[in-house]
């Protein structure tokens, strides 16, 4: 497709009235309408408002590329218009704008749109075509000229990867991936050129990744260049040095990025850091059974809090509050009764595994994640079900997605809005409800059943063992292995084990706390007022709280914190304490099943017997 397809004489304005850049806007989202390309005017230039107010799009150069993917769009199309006095634009170079380019693109938009978008945002990269068209007189001239430098008949040549050179790397990638990622890879490119840089640019962008960097690369490569304002796939770079930008500093500054990058001029990415990973790229699906599990829990987290935290409300009108038949019954304790339990929190199981299987295949395995997951929440199969539902929907899109690599270029449309989701959402079903669902349902009552008849002996080593694990390496896979299960045996009816698990998580930074109070010749100032902050994390169930004690003295803090947290676990199996809600320390407290009193004493037993252990065990600072 031809740039001219989509930027027609319909869509051109020559004469810009407006003097300021919200005017420019609504003059060519007006043009944009009159012509029919929009389905909703509004909301198109809400779309458009809200990716400015991510970065301009003022890119500099005299140059505005205003753009938005929405379904308010009917059709794709490019609107220009030109202002020869030009206009603050709050360009990134501070200059007037004279030209500019809308882009409406549909979210359905085929990977020929893209493509001939991305052309045109890398056809303005030319000062030759900025020239021309600033001084065009006529509707005619502006598409000759985008047509004279279109070359869309001529093939994008294929890099290609000399492993065992050291190329410099860059990764681009914007918000919509429309416009700003191919302008930086063409601005890096061209400037690479100019100095003589051998470099290599992946684009991701509306249409996928393209020019994907191999590991034999990165490997060999002296730098990588991130230059993006969304997330990508950071993790492929640790232990490279990475220069991370916005994606408009590429198109600003190409020379000082490749000069930096050739120097070795950046910090060496470790890897888990504040970067998030990209989860765009089928890659996602080989990196580890962790994170793909830990993208469901946090995102089941926020439906566990509320919905649980509503439910143990609901209990303090009576434990029968809810129920319309009973005496005990309260219309405003069976209302947020309804909210937590039937809908935020019955919403677990389904999110925990659409989000399982979108971080393993992105957003395609989002939606038989969700259906995975609620065939197995209504089949009895609970947490267990849901886990692996995730899993089988993200491989199973994996594999899907894989199968169809080669399917011809004019399908691509079409894979990720009907071939994805309904193979995927068939297979997963299919699989879950003829194979799946009964053996689960079958584990998941004989699991509740073996916890029901535990003895007061085994239930007190489960406490232990449950409360212990949550110290271990605070808030890292032991950690979050014992919450989670914690949540499966509340969503199973069995309060015991996440009262354990609550109280276990409690007492590390509490204890860390008390011994900063009362043992301040071990520890030094720094870590004598992170003491007090540690108090409030300790007593709202925030581990984490106590990693930097256990960071700095490892040996001696987290055998201290595993003991004392043990401890806790334990009394709270020998008190008979029940915990309805997942998350809130001392502020759930009044709702626990049992004495809240001996609940409350569990957890300062655990602290004291942590803070005694971390002051003996400690040297005094020096």
């Amino acid at each position: 497709m031809r740039i001219t397809e989509l930027l027609t004489k319909e869509t051109i304005q020559l004469n810009i009235s407006s003097d300021s850049k919200s005017g420019v806007i609504d003059e060519l989202v007006t043009v944009l309408d009159k012509a029919g390309k929009l389905q909703d005017v509004q909301e198109f230039k809400k779309a458009i408002l809200n990716r400015e107010a991510q970065s301009t799009t003022g890119i500099g150069e005299g140059i505005a590329i205003p753009h938005a993917k929405t379904a308010a769009v009917k059709s794709p199309a490019i609107a220009f218009g030109k202002s020869v006095e030009g206009l603050d634009y709050e360009s990134l170079d501070g200059t007037p704008a004279h030209l500019f380019f809308m882009i409406a693109a549909t979210d359905g938009a085929n990977q020929t749109h893209l493509e001939a978008l991305s052309r045109l945002s890398s056809l303005l990269m030319d000062p030759e075509v900025r020239q021309a068209l600033l001084s065009a007189q006529s509707e005619d001239e502006v598409i000759t000229i985008i047509n004279t430098h279109d070359q869309e008949d001529e093939e994008e040549a294929v890099e290609e990867s000399d492993s065992s050179s050291s190329k410099i790397l860059a990764v681009t990638a914007c918000p919509t991936g429309i416009a700003h990622t191919y302008m930086a890879a063409d601005a890096l490119k061209a400037k690479a050129k100019e100095l003589g840089f051998d470099v290599k640019v992946e684009t991701n962008g509306s249409g996928g990744a393209k020019n994907i960097l191999t590991a034999e690369e990165i490997e060999n490569a002296p730098a990588i260049i991130v230059a993006a304002d969304t997330k990508v796939e950071m993790e492929r770079f640790k232990g490279k040095r990475v220069i991370q930008v916005p994606v408009a500093e590429a198109i600003r500054k190409p020379a000082d990025l490749l000069s930096r990058a050739e120097k070795q001029d950046a910090p060496v990415y470790s890897g888990g850091g504040n970067k998030e990973e990209d989860t765009s790229k089928e890659s996602k699906g080989k990196s580890g059974f962790y994170k793909h599990l830990m993208n469901g829990v946090s995102n089941m987290l926020p439906f566990v809090v509320g919905g649980g935290i509503l439910i143990a409300i609901s209990f303090l009108f009576g434990p029968q509050s809810a129920n319309p038949d009973s005496s005990e019954y309260n219309q405003f304790a069976a209302i947020i009764n309804t909210i937590g339990g039937s809908n935020a929190f019955f919403l677990m199981i389904p999110v925990l595994a659409g989000f399982i299987a979108s971080s393993i295949a992105d957003r395609p395995g989002f939606a038989p994640g969700m259906v995975g997951g609620l065939i197995a929440a209504t089949g009895d199969s609970g947490f267990l079900g849901g886990l692996i539902a995730g899993f089988l929907a993200g491989y199973v899109t994996l594999g899907i997605k894989r199968a169809t690599k080669n399917f011809p270029q004019a399908l691509e449309g079409i894979k990720p809005v009907l071939i994805y989701p309904l193979f995927a959402i068939f297979i997963t079903g299919f699989i879950m409800l003829q194979f799946l669902v009964e053996p689960l349902s079958a584990v998941n009552t004989w699991l509740q059943s073996w916890l029901e008849g535990l003895g007061t002996g085994n239930l007190i080593f489960l406490g232990l063992i449950l409360g212990g694990m949550m110290a271990v390496d605070m808030g890292g896979p032991i950690n979050k292995a014992a919450f989670t299960f914690g949540i499966a045996m509340i969503e199973g009816g069995n309060l015991a084990p996440h009262a354990a698990i609550m109280a276990g998580g409690m007492v590390p930074p509490l204890g860390l706390a008390l011994a900063t109070t009362f043992f301040k010749s071990k520890f030094n100032e720094n870590e004598r007022k992170a003491g007090i902050p540690a108090y409030f994390m300790g007593a709202s169930f925030i581990t984490e709280g106590a990693i930097p004690f256990a960071a700095a003295d490892p040996l001696r803090v987290i055998p201290s914190a595993v003991v004392g947290s043990a401890v806790a676990g334990a009394l709270t199996m020998v008190f008979h304490i029940g915990l309805p809600a997942p998350h809130g320390g001392i502020f759930v407290f009044p709702v626990v099943e049992g004495n809240a009193f001996l609940y409350l004493l569990a957890v300062l037993i655990g602290s004291v017997i942590t803070a005694i252990m971390v002051g003996l065990l400690k040297k005094p600072v020096k």
